[in-house]
């Protein structure tokens, strides 16, 4: 009898516990523990080291591919690996400029500011001496024996930085139109713009526009003074396209008057065939029809459209993720410091790589006409990826400052002490 009366209850309050097991406990522990990670110091860190790794893995891949068939024309069917290979070494010396940025505290890279403006600035008036050359028009590269440098791509840098430094040390003066015209605007701005376009490359002056407009934003400069600056650069761009009939040109075929297809209309052309070829899914990697001398510039300008070729939709929205994920970390950086200096710097990187992708992504899709600006991290170019990687270091090490981060990083050993640790001869000593 009392076996009898007491095992119910028993299996009453089984079958009661177990739907608050499943039910209450699992499914909010994990999601709490992933926002939990999601909030860790460490994750801009993590996430911006991750995310440029990724995109120059895929740029050298790329690379590889696109320009393959170009460096067996050069070399007469000898090697497929001459651009793989400058692109190769120019990310490593990236890599070595990065960690050099990652070392570098605020306070130095505010010391740094007008050196490296200077110093850029003076390498592009070297542009206008015989060491110039001139590229589609452009005249923005130094040779300078085997190396070619484009000087404008450190100016970023140095624009930037000299901005955060002035506009920090004038918040408090910002809602002045002299206060943010003097000296930011004029002269370090103008001079640092006004040397570019001497070289003609528009391209280079849209970025830096962004740039210029992110840091001005990320200041707190008044909302009314961007539409005085906005319609200022927009006449500036107009009477830059009118006066060029190169770029006259590139907006005729934009706009489809001009189609001739052994023209200026071949790159664009062949840059969507290179897109409607790949279709959903690809055509394999290295398996591209348009780099066998169809699609212009097809490892720089137009990387884009081989990597859609070959990789499909999916390779497509994995990079355009990639970029949005940089873009992101960035906007969290901004939002963790407490340093209007480092919040105003990472703007201006973030509207560096940002506006720099769209504008080249814009051209090789149709959406914008062909500017001449390289894919960030991905396209091929040695000026172009050791700076943006500086950059990136620079934004590393602003990482590093946020609310516990430098003491997470210093609390996890390294990947070399980790890999030492599993040494026979050290577990042996331990």
């Amino acid at each position: 009898m009392s076996s009898a009366t007491t095992a119910p209850p028993r299996a009453r309050t089984a079958s009661h516990a177990a739907p608050n097991r499943d039910s209450s406990t699992k499914e909010p522990t994990r999601f709490g523990g992933w926002l939990q990670r999601l909030d860790s110091p460490v994750t801009s860190y993590y996430v911006l080291l991750s995310v440029t790794v990724v995109l120059v893995v895929i740029g050298l891949i790329m690379v590889l591919s696109a320009s393959s068939v170009k460096s067996l024309v050069q070399t007469d069917n000898a090697t497929p690996y001459v651009f793989f290979r400058k692109q190769l070494q120019f990310a490593a010396m990236g890599a070595i400029a990065m960690v050099i940025g990652v070392r570098v505290p605020p306070r130095v890279w505010k010391a740094l500011a007008v050196p490296i403006l200077v110093g850029s600035l003076l390498l592009q008036l070297l542009v206008f001496t015989p060491l110039g050359v001139s590229v589609n028009g452009n005249r923005n590269w130094l040779a300078l024996g085997p190396v070619t440098l484009q000087p404008a791509e450190f100016a970023k840098i140095g624009l930037i930085l000299v901005g955060a430094t002035v506009l920090t040390a004038k918040r408090k003066l910002l809602g002045q139109l002299r206060h943010v015209i003097i000296p930011f605007l004029f002269p370090v701005a103008a001079v640092t713009i006004g040397l570019v376009l001497l070289g003609h490359d528009l391209g280079t002056v849209m970025v830096m526009g962004g740039i210029v407009a992110a840091v001005l934003f990320a200041a707190g400069v008044p909302r009314r003074m961007f539409i005085y600056g906005g319609a200022l650069f927009g006449a500036l761009a107009v009477t830059m396209v009118v006066t060029s009939p190169n770029r006259l040109q590139r907006f005729d075929v934009w706009l489809g008057k001009d189609t001739n297809q052994y023209g200026a209309y071949r790159q664009p052309l062949h840059g969507r065939y290179a897109l409607a070829d790949g279709g959903w899914w690809g055509l394999g990697l290295g398996a591209s029809r348009e780099k066998w001398q169809w699609l212009p510039e097809a490892h720089n300008d137009f990387i884009f459209a081989i990597l859609g070729e070959e990789l499909g939709l999916p390779g497509t929205l994995v990079l355009l993720g990639l970029f949005c994920a940089l873009a992101l970390v960035c906007y969290r950086i901004v939002l963790r410091s407490n340093d209007t200096f480092v919040r105003v710097a990472t703007a201006g990187v973030m509207a560096w790589i940002v506006v720099q992708a769209i504008i080249n992504i814009g051209a090789v899709i149709g959406l914008l006409p062909v500017i001449g600006v390289p894919l960030p991290l991905v396209s091929y170019g040695g000026s172009s990826l050791m700076t943006t990687m500086f950059a990136l270091g620079m934004l590393l090490s602003f990482a590093r400052k946020e609310p516990g981060c430098s003491e997470a990083l210093s609390a996890k050993p390294s990947v070399v002490r980790r890999s030492l640790a599993v040494l026979p001869g050290r577990r042996g000593r331990r």
